[in-house]
């Protein structure tokens, strides 16, 4: 056992709700995000640009995490995990809903980057809050549950865009995405303040600006492993969907579908690995992920038949997953108790902003190249990069949140 239980505060009773309201934060945060990704055509052509002026549009909103992550995530570690959590959630709610009412592209372009804020400051602050609270044998499999509210928003967008976007078009699903504030409302009755925080925040702005600042290699390394372990999702998901419908020719149903069903092996990977990673370790679970991710790349954008491409999308994002069920947890141990709430947030989401341009990047070789050597050359190299950035990293599997001293690194 890495730390010792001596001193170590119980787990709080109210962690189920903690995890619950961040995954569900984490789910809205993606639904409304991969319902740009679905409909990324279709709203091109609506705003009069192509496809690659579209896909920077989503670029925009992963450019503009850390902003948001960088904001919330001060609020956090000087005034309590909550009140943050809470106006981030009412704030990307109303610009999501502005983003079905753009009038053109520029709007869009802005809207989306202003979604981006809201969406970078939920993650860090929700995961903060509901690792400090979950019972420390299991927090790898509550990081699996959390993180997976990621595959679960991209789930429900490919079931909105299934039934949804048919009969209305892609403006009114972005009216959905006003149901983050319905879940502040929760977060404020449901959830109490961190007790971790409670005993090691920070008295002053000062205190907590040196804090951060002590601890610049950790973020540094965060950003390094963020950026590949961005490039793995984003790289795999992003533009999945666009290579079904115009590279193999599904229809956009059978594309949602499709999306359906790999994103039930998001989940499935997600719970699976994070339990996982509590009894093996948080560096080895995602390395085993990655791996393996790399083996079925071939049957995810070679196979020769639908349901052999159906079970490489399934078996890929299990692995993909896999890996990222872990990162909650894994970057939370690593963080000190007084600045858990803005360094693991903000280099996730600088992470993403290095990472951003994936998409972009794999839409403007595919206009060049054949769009399944560019989908199965990118993944490639970045699994193998992630793999081993993530193996000459530390972990601290199991760390007893809210100790004066923290133990050594393994």
């Amino acid at each position: 056992m890495p730390a010792s239980t001596a001193g170590a505060a119980a787990a709080p009773s109210d962690h189920k709700h903690a995890v619950a309201a961040s995954f569900l934060g984490w789910t809205l945060d993606a639904f409304d995000y991969f319902l740009v990704v679905f409909a990324l055509g279709d709203i091109a052509k609506d705003l009069h640009v192509t496809r690659t002026e579209m896909a920077f549009a989503v670029s925009m909103t992963l450019y503009f995490r850390p902003v948001g992550a960088f904001i919330f995530g001060l609020l956090a570690d000087r005034y309590g995990r909550r009140l943050p959590l809470i106006i981030d959630l009412v704030f990307f709610s109303v610009v999501e809903v502005l983003s079905g009412l753009a009038p053109n592209y520029w709007t869009f372009l802005l809207l989306r980057a202003l979604f981006g804020i809201g969406m970078g400051g939920e993650w860090g602050v929700g995961a903060s809050l509901a690792m400090e609270k979950a019972p420390r044998g299991m927090r790898g499999m509550l990081s699996g549950l959390l993180q997976e509210g990621y595959a679960t928003g991209y789930l429900l967008a490919a079931v909105c865009y299934l039934f949804v976007f048919p009969h209305v078009g892609w403006r009114p699903m972005f009216f959905i995405g006003g149901l983050p504030a319905l879940l502040a409302i929760y977060v404020r009755v449901g959830v109490r303040e961190s007790e971790v925080w409670e005993k090691s925040r920070s008295e002053s702005w000062s205190n907590l600006g040196r804090s951060i600042v002590s601890h610049w290699k950790l973020f540094l390394y965060l950003t390094l492993m963020l950026m590949m372990m961005n490039m793995v999702s984003h790289g795999t998901q992003d533009m999945y969907p666009t290579f079904l419908k115009e590279y193999r020719g599904f229809t956009p149903e059978q594309a949602s579908y499709i999306a359906i069903i790999y994103n039930i092996g998001a989940i499935i990977g997600g719970l699976v690995m994070g339990y996982y990673s509590d009894r093996a370790g948080r560096r080895r679970a995602m390395v085993t992920s990655l791996l393996l991710g790399v083996i079925v790349i071939p049957l995810w954008a070679y196979a020769p038949t639908t349901a052999w491409l159906v079970v490489g999308a399934f078996c890929l994002q299990f692995f993909v997953q896999g890996a990222w069920g872990v990162v909650p947890a894994h970057i939370n141990e690593l963080a000190a108790d007084n600045v858990r709430g803005f360094l693991p947030g903000f280099a996730y989401q600088c992470g993403v902003a290095c990472a951003g341009s994936i998409a972009f990047l794999q839409s403007a070789l595919s206009d060049h190249y054949s769009f399944a050597a560019t989908m199965a050359l990118t993944a490639g190299i970045v699994f193998l990069s992630a793999a081993v950035v993530v193996w000459l990293g530390r972990e601290r599997r199991g760390q007893a949140f809210g100790l004066v001293a923290e133990p050594a690194l393994e």
